[in-house]
């Protein structure tokens, strides 16, 4: 068990002031009520000796790294969402970073996506990823499928430590997922699968 434990990372994407608070520039409906998950995810996670790596979104202001369906958000002096340095970029609160954790920035939906996450992992001796966070459609469903087709043996997505726009599209990327091999458990029942 020691061992499969220190194979282990939790992934937790975009949990950012600007996706997750009610006046940010790319608030997510739903992703408040999950905030208390993933800090009892990390809560575990620490308990158990797992990686955890902070994955964000860091922007340069004038939107230069933005996916071009993005750019218009940063154009003619407008502040766009998640600028580097910018408050609204920060952790939403009870959220930390500890020494012992790992930041990771990215530009685009996955974290796999044009970063070192793959070899960190590798050099770390990690094959189970847990993953929690915003966006399902978006950011955590294309890390997880990235996952998959970098052969990570274990990909789990903890179903409601995870938001998207609405409860539908939730369940149905939810769905989606588990069909191709993705692990998508409660919180609790995930907590129990790692007590």
């Amino acid at each position: 068990m020691a061992d499969n434990r220190n194979r282990t990372a939790l992934l937790v994407i975009d949990m950012q002031k600007d996706f997750i608070h009610e006046d940010g520039l790319a608030c997510l409906s739903g992703g408040r009520a999950i905030v208390p998950s993933v800090i009892k995810a990390v809560q575990v996670a620490r308990q158990r000796g797992f990686l955890i790596v902070w994955v964000v979104r860091e922007h340069d202001p004038q939107g230069r790294d933005v996916e071009l369906f993005r750019r218009h958000f940063y154009a003619s002096g407008k502040v766009g969402p998640a600028v580097k340095g910018s408050a609204a970029a920060e952790l939403v609160d009870g959220l930390e970073i500890k020494e012992e954790d790992y930041k990771l920035v990215k530009t685009r939906f996955s974290a796999f996506f044009d970063t070192n996450l793959h070899s960190l992992l590798q050099g770390a001796g990690i094959n189970n990823l847990v993953i929690t966070g915003v966006q399902t459609p978006n950011c955590i469903r294309q890390t997880a499928y990235d996952a998959l087709a970098l052969d990570y043996p274990s990909v789990t997505v903890i179903a409601d430590a995870t938001a998207a726009a609405t409860p539908d599209v939730q369940v149905a990327n939810i769905f989606d997922m588990m069909n191709v091999g993705v692990a998508t458990p409660t919180l609790q029942e995930w907590c129990e699968l790692n007590a």
